[in-house]
């Protein structure tokens, strides 16, 4: 490994900044005060992000709203499933996934992880023969799982597909984009995502009956709809008899958004970079184990993810954690931080929740890093040299 690097830890929380195109139009907006996404008759900011985002992905419709956690819920909403509903979720996946499904007075059903952080199909094999009416896939951390066998459980079963993709913007499966493989895709845009607006999501799907649903339910109100293109048909017949849940995007939110598309391509592929040379470093100790993508999978990865190996007690892996602290690297063990809305036994909201030791023993070695993909090389030097003297001194 190589000896120099940054002579102070490097920062890996600051996100790139936005561009300056960005401040003329929150200029322009400013002093007009336009900020309402449905003043203007036509073309304002989030309807130009909406139908920018669809023609990137390839998907018919777009709608921007609030966060991911509100692209969830009405996604859900816009599917009209009955009043509990049984929602498969992967057990590894941010407390705001089972929120969306509980607010949208659904069920969440945990689905095994495997130590490669991908739904276990076999798991969820069985829970669909239990019933099933929906599932709500998360790429957790922008790890795909299984989209073929999933997708071939659902079509089988006829049970809807939403991909919670909000780490996976840019990452594709056997070609094609994450999040137009389910029934609905819905995004992040908050700050540690590749596109940050502080807070911000977007939903995409081909169905225009779920896309006049949540249309309407994120607020559309009276006419509104009628500023959205197609879908005028569906609309009237929806208008009035959804509840709106206003979880609208605002113009400055998608102001920030629009110039950092075209940065998109560069971000994935200095993310992939970044990645795959940190994880070649770490495989190298026999300590340390990053997950290799699936062969259908070309990830667009903004963290690094990796498992502890031969750490038999929660007192080594602490002291690992400790020890990549010492170095000046921010190292989480996802079962072993306080509070952590990662691992499901904090979900407490849920009620009752079920054993999932293969889960559970993967969030208890399983380790996590922001890499963003701004970092140069030596920057990534010296991460993977803390990471690797840590393993090496808690393991002597």
């Amino acid at each position: 490994m190589a000896a120099d690097g940054p002579i102070s830890p490097p920062n890996v929380y600051d996100a790139e900044p936005i561009p300056e195109a960005a401040r003329d139009e929150i200029d322009r907006l400013l002093t007009s005060g336009d900020l309402f996404r449905y003043t203007a008759p036509e073309g304002a900011p989030v309807a130009l992000l909406e139908a920018e985002f669809a023609d990137l992905l390839g998907s018919r419709y777009a709608l921007a709203v609030a966060s991911c956690s509100a692209a969830l819920f009405l996604s859900l909403k816009a599917l009209d499933l009955p009043r509990g509903a049984r929602v498969a979720i992967p057990a590894f996946t941010f407390a705001a996934v089972p929120s969306a499904i509980v607010h949208a007075d659904c069920v969440p059903v945990l689905i095994e992880v495997g130590s490669n952080y991908r739904v276990d199909i076999a798991d969820l094999k069985a829970k669909i023969a239990e019933g099933l009416d929906a599932m709500l896939i998360s790429h957790m951390r922008g790890h795909t799982s299984d989209m073929d066998a999933i997708m071939e459980l659902a079509e089988a079963a006829a049970i809807p597909v939403i991909e919670d993709a909000a780490h996976s913007l840019g990452t594709t499966w056997a070609g094609r984009n994450i999040g137009t493989i389910g029934k609905v895709g819905c995004f992040s845009f908050q700050s540690y995502k590749l596109i940050n607006a502080g807070e911000g999501g977007i939903l995409v799907t081909d169905d225009p009956e779920v896309a006049a649903r949540a249309i309407i339910m994120s607020g559309a109100y009276e006419q509104n709809w009628k500023k959205h293109p197609g879908l005028q048909n569906s609309f009237g017949h929806w208008q009035n008899k959804l509840p709106l849940y206003n979880t609208r995007m605002q113009n400055l939110s998608a102001a920030v958004i629009r110039p950092q598309i075209p940065e998109l391509a560069r971000r994935v592929a200095d993310g992939r970079a970044n990645h795959d040379y940190v994880a070649g470093l770490l495989n190298a100790s026999p300590w340390l184990d990053v997950p290799p993508p699936l062969p259908q999978e070309v990830r667009a990865p903004d963290s690094i993810q990796f498992n502890l190996v031969g750490f038999d007690t929660d007192a080594e892996a602490l002291a690992f954690q400790d020890a990549c602290k010492r170095r000046g690297v921010g190292v989480q063990v996802f079962g072993l931080s306080e509070g952590n809305a990662r691992a499901y036994w904090n979900w407490q909201f849920l009620g009752d929740l079920p054993d999932l030791p293969q889960t559970r023993a993967m969030l208890m070695r399983a380790c996590d890093m922001r890499l963003p993909a701004r970092l140069t090389k030596p920057d990534l030097d010296f991460i993977a040299q803390a990471i690797f003297a840590a393993a090496a001194e808690t393991k002597g």
